[in-house]
């Protein structure tokens, strides 16, 4: 290994030896990563896994399970809405109309 005097260097020697230490620290650390990652997912698969299911990582995500309706349109059972959020026209036009939420309860 060579050796540096850093005591002849001048101010943006340094800086460029610092630049080139950080660069090189993090390409060895990506490295080592990699091949501690590499080693990992071969052992997994030597024992039937993959390094995925052994983590618990889902495929897809989770599913987020859906709100269901509590109130329903009088002429048209398709329209619902959860209660939550923002009010649709069809609520807002009866309420102003005079209805009360509980006559579009399901």
């Amino acid at each position: 290994m060579a050796t540096i005097d850093l005591d002849k260097m001048d101010l943006q020697e340094l800086r460029d030896l610092r630049k080139k230490l950080d660069k090189t620290i993090e390409n060895y650390e990506t490295r080592k990563r990699q091949d501690a990652l590499a080693a990992a997912e071969n052992a997994a698969k030597e024992n039937g896994f993959s390094l995925s299911e052994l983590m618990g990582e889902k495929k897809g995500g989770a599913a987020r399970s859906a709100n269901p309706p509590k109130f329903r349109h009088p002429e048209n059972p398709e329209q619902t809405w959860t209660g939550k959020g923002r009010q649709p026209g069809w609520i807002k036009e009866a309420l102003d109309g005079g209805a009360s939420l509980e006559d579009f309860r399901i």
